[in-house]
């Protein structure tokens, strides 16, 4: 790989971004030893605010407690801070988790530009609402109620979308709809291939 790269995971709950952006980082490494990654986790800086004990980390927790959808301001306010503290002129950047409402991804475009990152790929994992919800119930994680699944489901159609689109349409970037209603191994196979990386 010559260049440092970019890539964006979007999906409904259950698709499996985190599986994918770690199978992609442990390949990009296995082929580019020399070139750090930046692996941006919005969901792990999330668990992490929410063990805090202010009258914001509270709030934050309530929202998370109900299936809601974090607001904005809170989500930039976290991978900003990120990005300040690890961001570096030459390496490989992964981003799961975000963005999750249109002002969010014009936010992140913002800040891909300041770092000059050139044409990211943004890796849609695309599963049907139902296929998502009937993952999601098998996992029988404490936060997957049917009431908190259904509610993560309705903020993807109602508020994720708009970003695809915002992606979908946008020369800056490209866009990859990758079918995830299959095995792993395929999965991860044709996210290597359309990103040019076999």
């Amino acid at each position: 790989m010559s260049k440092p790269k970019t890539f964006i995971f979007i999906g409904r709950s259950g698709c499996g971004k985190g599986t994918q952006a770690a199978l992609l980082e442990t390949y990009v490494k296995e082929r580019d030893i020399k070139t750090h990654i930046v692996h941006l986790e919005t969901g792990a800086l999330f668990r992490e605010f929410f063990k805090g004990s202010s009258f914001s980390h509270r709030l934050a927790h309530d929202i998370y407690e109900r299936g809601g959808l974090q607001p904005e301001f809170l989500t930039v306010h976290l991978w900003s801070n990120f990005f300040v503290k690890y961001m570096k002129d030459d390496v490989h950047l992964i981003i799961d988790g975000t963005p999750r409402k249109i002002n969010e991804a014009h936010i992140l475009d913002t800040a891909l530009s300041f770092y000059g990152r050139e044409k990211p790929y943004v890796i849609y994992l695309n599963v049907s609402r139902a296929w998502a919800e009937k993952r999601l119930l098998a996992r029988h994680r404490e936060d997957d109620t049917k009431k908190d699944i259904t509610s993560r489901l309705d903020w993807f159609d109602t508020d994720v979308v708009p970003a695809l689109d915002f992606y979908r349409t946008n020369a800056r970037y490209h866009f990859i709809d990758v079918n995830a209603e299959r095995e792993i191994q395929d999965i991860h196979a044709d996210i290597v291939k359309q990103c040019g990386l076999s």
